[in-house]
């Protein structure tokens, strides 16, 4: 709170009249992005994206939310353990929505045949660790990497590995 009250060029006591608490502002930011995320893949999920093309679309989506928000992604990867009841609940419920939207979004595009028949759920789980390393990597000294090839490589090197060789 000190760092932030100095960032802030206000005394620390000063900036608990604005928040509450520390748990308070890790509820906030975690909460945001992560609603970001949720936003997203609702917007992909309800597309007439073929499973392909939003697969393409949430790996944008993870590399555009990393790239313009790198310090809240990185307290995304670990922080959320430090969630108080029942907001520690209510993140770990929307984390496995996320995942089960992805993983549905996978099936459909297994029994299409846009994807090699594989089990959905390595599939599912091999798709987000190819994008979850982004979040610990990805800090504010490497956003001179451009975000747009970096989510070519990454579509490119995913979908090489599950689409169906036709």
């Amino acid at each position: 709170m000190r760092d932030i009250a100095r960032q802030l060029n206000i005394e620390a006591a000063t900036l608990y009249n604005y928040v509450n608490s520390k748990q308070e502002i890790l509820d906030g930011v975690l909460f945001e992005i992560a609603n970001k995320f949720l936003d997203g893949i609702n917007h992909i999920e309800q597309s007439s994206y073929k499973p392909l093309e939003k697969i393409k679309a949430l790996v944008a989506l993870n590399v555009r939310l990393t790239s313009e928000n790198p310090h809240k992604i990185g307290l995304l990867v670990g922080d959320w353990k430090h969630l108080k009841e029942p907001r520690l609940t209510e993140f770990l419920k929307n984390r496995q929505t996320y995942e089960a939207k992805f993983r549905a979004i996978v099936r459909e595009g297994i029994e299409s045949g846009e994807m090699r028949v594989m089990d959905e759920e390595v599939a599912t789980y091999a798709i987000l660790s190819s994008i979850r390393w982004l979040f610990s990597w990805y800090t504010p000294e490497k956003a001179g990497i451009n975000p747009v090839e970096l989510e070519k490589q990454l579509i490119d090197f995913i979908l090489k590995g599950i689409q169906n060789p036709i």
